[in-house]
């Protein structure tokens, strides 16, 4: 990772403590993100896209580590099937435990959670030291940024920072399966 990345990361890094929201590529599309334990950062992302709070938001993790203490009420036989996947671009819906706060879940008794195989979101997230809010980058039913010029029309200027980079080589946004029964939500 050159300096200049690592700045970047940095700097963004010090936005998502200070309660700020961010956009950055993923591995299809650009993303909004706040730490996620920030009521106030997840209230504005929801408000910045006119989402719903009963919708819920997914969390992205840089590494299986982030993420184990979220897992503990997914039995094994079906767990092996997450980290077979992980990292990568599929985000398992699991049963939520006591650690994720109710503006994550929204209204389901379940939280989505990706580990990303996106260099930068996943160094993202390991210097953060922790998972954060992953939604596409778009205003409600418009369809999500595939560029930083796209994030920054739909935003213009309301977001605390633009972390430079490249989307991963998907054409759109991850897969969402359940993870006790495997459906696939929405396909990837």
């Amino acid at each position: 990772m050159t300096s200049l990345n690592r700045q970047h990361l940095q700097r963004a890094v010090r936005v998502l403590r200070a309660g700020g929201v961010i956009a950055y590529p993923t591995e299809g599309v650009w993303g909004l993100g706040c730490d996620p334990f920030n009521a106030g950062a997840v209230a504005r992302v929801l408000r910045l896209k006119g989402r719903s709070p009963g919708k819920g938001l997914i969390l992205v993790a840089g590494d299986v580590a982030q993420v184990r203490p979220l897992l503990g009420r997914v039995p094994l036989a079906q767990r092996a099937a997450l980290l077979d996947s992980w990292p990568g671009p599929v985000t398992w819906i699991v049963p939520v435990v006591d650690e994720v706060p109710p503006w994550i879940t929204g209204r389901h008794d379940s939280v989505a959670i990706r580990v990303s195989n996106h260099f930068q979101l996943a160094s993202l997230c390991l210097l953060f030291g922790g998972p954060i809010v992953s939604t596409s980058a778009n205003l409600q039913g418009r369809p999500a940024a595939r560029s930083a010029l796209a994030v920054r029309r739909y935003f213009r200027g309301a977001i605390d920072y633009l972390l430079p980079g490249d989307l991963g080589g998907r054409r759109g946004a991850t897969a969402i399966r359940e993870a006790l029964s495997g459906r696939i939500v929405r396909p990837g």
